[in-house]
Parts: C-alpha cells; sequence; structure tokens
C-alpha cells in the first residue's frame, strides 16, 4: 500500500501502488473545489473519500453538518496515524523524480508541499480522535446514507486520478451513488489522471449525466498544482 515510484517511467508519472490515504487542509479544498463562493454554515456535507484531510474538522468549524467516510476510517487513532504516516513519507519520497509533473506555484517547493500534507494530517487526526462519529467507514461506489442526505458532497484525488486502478463502470457507478446521497451539488476534483492527462471518459460521463437529469458543468479553479489540473466538476444533483 502507499505510493511509490516505480520502472523505466518514472519520470513521465507519478505511479501509486493503492490509492493513497493523504491529506489537504481546508483551504486547499476550498481552493481545488471552488467553494469560495459555497456557504458552508448550516449546510450539510459530506467528503468522500475524505482521507486524512482537514476539510471536516474545518467546514465543521465554519458552522456546517459535516461528514467523511473512507475504507480506511473505523481503527483506533494510533492505527489510522500509522497508515496516514506512512504513506505521506512515501508521497513525499516519490516527488524526487517527477517534479517536472507539477507546477510550483501553489506549494514553493516539495518541503513546502510535505508541511501542508503535516498540517492537514495533523488536524484530521486531533478530529478523528475526538468526533470519531464523523469519520465513517465505506467506499464508493456504495454509501451508508439515504438519498438527498447532502447539501454539498465533496469528492477529491479518487476519480478521475486513478483512472488506472477503476474502470470506467466504477467511475459510472461512484458518480450515481455521489448524486444519490446529495440534495444539492456534488463537486470532484482533479479531472486528470496520474500521468496529468484528462480523463479520457469524461465527456461520457458528463452525457450520461446529462440523460440522468442532473446538470454538469467544468468550472475553473483558482488551483494548479498537477500540470493541466486547474479544473473541477461540479454536478447539480437536485435536478435529476
Amino acid at each position: 500500500m502507499g505510493t511509490t515510484v516505480t520502472g523505466s517511467d518514472a519520470s513521465d508519472r507519478y505511479e501509486i501502488d493503492d490509492v493513497a490515504f493523504l491529506g489537504r487542509t481546508f483551504a486547499e479544498y476550498r481552493r481545488m473545489l471552488g467553494l469560495e463562493a459555497v456557504e458552508l454554515s448550516g449546510r450539510r456535507v459530506l467528503d468522500c473519500p475524505g482521507g486524512a484531510c482537514g476539510f471536516t474538522a474545518g467546514a465543521r468549524a465554519r458552522g456546517a453538518d459535516a461528514y467523511a467516510v473512507d475504507p480506511v476510517y473505523g481503527p483506533p487513532v494510533e492505527h489510522v496515524a500509522d497508515r496516514a504516516r506512512r504513506d505521506l513519507h512515501r508521497a513525499v519520497d516519490a516527488l524526487d523524480e517527477v517534479e517536472h509533473l507539477y507546477v510550483w506555484d501553489v506549494y514553493d517547493d516539495p518541503a513546502d508541499l510535505a508541511s501542508h500534507r503535516w498540517s492537514a494530517l495533523g488536524r484530521f487526526l486531533a478530529d478523528y480522535a475526538d468526533h470519531g462519529d464523523r469519520y465513517l467507514p465505506a467506499a464508493l461506489p456504495r454509501l451508508p446514507f439515504p438519498d438527498d442526505t447532502f447539501d454539498l458532497v465533496c469528492s477529491a484525488h479518487l476519480l478521475f486520478l486513478y483512472a488506472d486502478h477503476f474502470d470506467h463502470e466504477f467511475h459510472v457507478r461512484a458518480l450515481r451513488e455521489l448524486c444519490r446521497v446529495a440534495r444539492g451539488e456534488v463537486r470532484l476534483f482533479p479531472l486528470v489522471d496520474l500521468a496529468t492527462e484528462r480523463y479520457d471518459g469524461l465527456d461520457d460521463l458528463l452525457l450520461w449525466l446529462e440523460r440522468a437529469g442532473h446538470d454538469p458543468t467544468v468550472r475553473p479553479v483558482d488551483f494548479e498544482f498537477q500540470r493541466g489540473a486547474d479544473e473541477c466538476l461540479v454536478i447539480d444533483a437536485a435536478t435529476g
């Protein structure tokens, strides 16, 4: 499990053995998902998958009724912390040969990136320890919530990014489930894979979402770390 750079393609691709359990800060989420205009106070919010992120704690601190799901959740905090620290060390080490795949504007350098990841992890672990009922063990494409539960559903760094791990049918099923539990918006980031290529099934998914009665929009965001990853997908699930 975790993140490694392997083989002769190491300079062209950020290689992942499995889905990494990493974290982003609340501020990073706001930029990645274009959430500046979204009023979180009084809204029910889901982060799926939540990873080791500080978003759920940050959203709740701003008045949201916030939850997160991830298949890693459930064990005691020390076990989750061990997994998160291991994946974080591997992820930072893996940048050595692929720094050119990234735009170093959001972060000054790999050390600055690592400091953001560690900050997010610290916020997550403290909140996981104190509010474990907000962090539920679950994974797409099946979530343990009734229809129309959340005003806002966020999904970052899973769909599209791990296109070589999850086939197109999984993406369809996952989007259907995210829309099912949302009574408002679903927001996803990024729209590129680990090789920084736009997900080649995205247009088919947009058409499928439209036919399902939803209203998908690709919007630019004020965030680009992976080259070309400067858009998010916003879905008006309420129209379905």
